[in-house]
């Protein structure tokens, strides 16, 4: 991850500076070389990192109406009434204080984030940062610091790098904001959750996420955004709010790649389906 690292393990993004213009002199000469091509259809693109105009109007970026606590987009601004929050937000609050994604996950975002997380694509977190930041620029407006879902020490090792946690750079370095990205562990494996339901999930993962001992001072006071590549039913987020709020962090938001709807509750409030 680029950046200094302080005493405490933070990570604090780097504003420019005499490192610049080499880093974008080798750029410009690896374009020459390898000329760049869009990550989602390998089209010819003018620079690297970005999207073909046909790919990126085929991306479904989420922005308002959609639902402040969670991110899920409305199909119209009246279900999420005057405050924004949709029906099982108000009946069941998730821990977080607000959440925003990018994108919704379907067809078009999948492939990519999926890349992202097990193919080794690594270059794609810049891409999605950058929408990421768009998408919660009013978090991280606010934010005093980025932290990333962790991954159990098993999966880490044989995946090599946490997807989250290069999110959390990335976004970092474009916002100049810290990222402290071992404040929380995961203290004991737990099972994919793909096939689970939200009771099952938040079941599976009680007691399973924690603050890292060593870490907790650096949450103190502090208002923690939690980064991610996909919410579904929120329960991986919400046990990672719940630690930092435990923590004694002053508030909890997520932001995440992609917004996937809960299949057990996706027709609530008119939410518009993101995955076929």
């Amino acid at each position: 991850m680029v950046g200094t690292t302080g005493d405490a393990g933070e990570t604090r993004s780097g504003r420019g500076g005499a490192g610049g213009l080499p880093r974008r002199m080798a750029g410009r000469v690896l374009d020459m070389l390898l000329p760049p091509d869009c990550p989602a259809c390998h089209q010819p693109v003018d620079r690297a990192g970005l999207l073909c105009p046909d790919c990126f109007r085929s991306m479904r970026f989420i922005a308002d109406p959609c639902c402040a606590r969670c991110g899920q987009p409305f199909a119209a601004s009246a279900p999420g009434g005057a405050g924004r929050v949709c029906a099982p937000c108000l009946d069941a609050p998730p821990p977080w204080r607000s959440g925003r994604a990018a994108l919704s996950y379907d067809e078009w975002s999948r492939p990519l984030i999926l890349r992202l997380k097990y193919a080794d694509r690594t270059d794609l977190a810049p891409l999605l940062a950058r929408h990421m930041v768009r998408a919660g620029r009013d978090l991280l407006g606010e934010a005093d610091l980025l932290v990333p879902v962790p991954l159990h020490r098993g999966r880490l090792f044989r995946r090599r790098y946490n997807q989250a946690g290069l999110l959390a750079g990335a976004i970092g370095r474009i916002a100049h904001l810290p990222v402290l990205p071992d404040a929380l562990v995961r203290v004991r494996k737990t099972p994919a959750l793909a096939r689970l339901g939200a009771g099952a999930r938040q079941e599976v993962l009680r007691g399973a996420i924690a603050v890292r001992p060593s870490r907790r001072e650096r949450l103190v006071g502090r208002r923690i955004v939690l980064i991610d590549d996909v919410m579904t039913t929120g329960a991986t987020l919400g046990a990672c709010a719940r630690a930092v709020l435990a923590a004694g962090a002053a508030s909890a938001d997520v932001l995440v790649a992609a917004r996937a709807p809960d299949p057990a509750r996706a027709d609530a409030n008119g939410w518009r389906a993101s995955v076929g």
